[in-house]
């Protein structure tokens, strides 16, 4: 019988190795990309990580040490970075067709074990996927997803090569026998404590204990990844289904007052959270609209609120939706407070072709889904925001800081690379 094979490719550093591509004078340089409004570290070069700074480090706790040691500072550029993403995907998928997209820098492979040769490869696809986007990524060969993400890390941590297989069992043993439970992938700290309180305390094992145990103790979950952890698969590849609901929402680049920039905002996260609909081929019956203020700054005054709407019939044009949320945001709205956050829900999501007849329905109109897929496609193919709403204002005024943000180089024609 021939057991399945799982390999999870990983990008290294991701968004650093992004802004790489464009810029190789930041190769071997300490780099770190930030999060929304330049808050906190989300990504770090090899480099950065060996001066101290921590995943998810406040920017303005260590504004010191990155100053004092030239850190390159990046503002998040996630138009940039989800083109990439795309072409390193796309990438994968010509070489093999049994691809998982995970998230956005992670892709989950299988292979039958029939195929010979599979670590050089692997070693193949890393070297083209490199040579085609510009990415370094790191492979783990494995038997089951759960040991996949095991040999990633080892991959990625002591490996020149970039790839590392575990599928042997005496490789794979001395590789858990002191890793702790919380390196496993989904097992959290309190899923950790668990585990210790019962004497597991290292991978090892919980790859030893017995599956019914683990079953009737914590659960059929856990029971799983004893399985998993001992090479049989119980986790196949996932088909990328629709998403049930459908949220957009940012924190605005200062606090906001005034309802009308409030409005823009909300606009432009409706219009944005409307593609995502379209693009799986959906539509929304309903809507929530939601407000708040800074609850961190509890001097200030405080109010957040929210409010739904149930349309006649489910619907996927942006000017319905962001006519609707409108009037809902002057429900909720409250003149005197500092505003710090808006968004928009798209409810109880149906297919596209979803039929539902209603005599007095006004949104029934083949001529709104045909407009939209102009929009759409015109968009697609001349760049994002070719055309968008008035209502998502010009000066936008909320927008989110982004002061170190790179060019987006593969998305936007007046920001391509020029050479001179």
């Amino acid at each position: 019988m021939y057991k399945p094979i799982f390999i999870l490719a990983d990008c290294n550093n991701f968004y650093v190795s992004c802004e790489r591509v464009f810029d190789p004078s930041l190769e071997s340089k300490p780099v770190v990309v930030l999060s929304n409004n330049d808050g906190c570290v989300v990504s770090r070069s090899n480099e950065a990580k060996s001066l101290g700074i921590p995943m998810g480090a406040p920017y303005y706790k260590y504004k010191q040490l990155i100053d004092d040691n030239n850190v390159a500072v990046f503002s998040s550029n996630y138009q940039f970075y989800g083109d990439m993403s795309e072409r390193v995907m796309g990438s994968l998928k010509i070489m093999t067709p049994s691809l998982e997209v995970y998230s956005i820098d992670e892709a989950f492979i299988r292979l039958r074990d029939i195929e010979s040769d599979i670590f050089n490869k692997v070693l193949e696809a890393r070297k083209n996927v490199f040579k085609w986007t510009g990415i370094p990524m790191s492979f783990g060969i494995a038997h089951t997803k759960t040991l996949s993400k095991i040999a990633n890390h080892i991959a990625k941590k002591r490996t020149k090569a970039g790839v590392f297989d575990i599928r042997q069992e005496s490789v794979c043993d001395e590789i858990i026998k002191n890793m702790n439970v919380e390196d496993i992938w989904g097992i959290s700290i309190n899923w950790g404590k668990k585990l210790r309180s019962i004497g597991i305390s290292t991978i090892f094992e919980l790859k030893k204990a017995n599956p019914g145990f683990i079953k009737k103790h914590l659960g059929v979950v856990l029971e799983r990844v004893v399985y998993e952890l001992n090479g049989i698969s119980c986790l196949g590849l996932e088909d990328s289904s629709p998403k049930k609901n459908i949220m957009s929402s940012k924190s605005f680049g200062k606090p906001i007052q005034k309802l009308s920039h409030i409005e823009e905002a909300l606009s432009s996260y409706a219009s944005r959270a409307c593609e995502k609909l379209r693009a799986q081929k959906s539509k929304c019956r309903g809507i929530y609209v939601f407000i708040k203020t800074n609850s961190f700054q509890l001097k200030k005054p405080q109010y957040r609120n929210g409010i739904s709407y149930e349309f006649e019939l489910p619907t996927s044009d942006t000017r319905v939706i962001v006519s609707r949320a409108k009037k809902l945001m002057k429900n909720i709205y409250r003149e005197g407070f500092s505003f710090h956050k808006c968004g928009i829900m798209l409810l109880d999501l149906v297919p596209e072709n979803y039929k539902q007849a209603h005599f007095f329905a006004q949104n029934d109109d083949d001529s709104q889904d045909n407009f939209m897929n102009v929009v759409d496609n015109l968009n697609k193919s001349m760049g994002p925001k070719t055309i968008f709403y008035l209502s998502q204002g010009i000066n936008k005024e909320w927008q989110m800081r982004c002061s170190n943000r790179s060019k987006r180089y593969t998305t936007k024609w007046s920001e391509i690379l020029e050479v001179n």
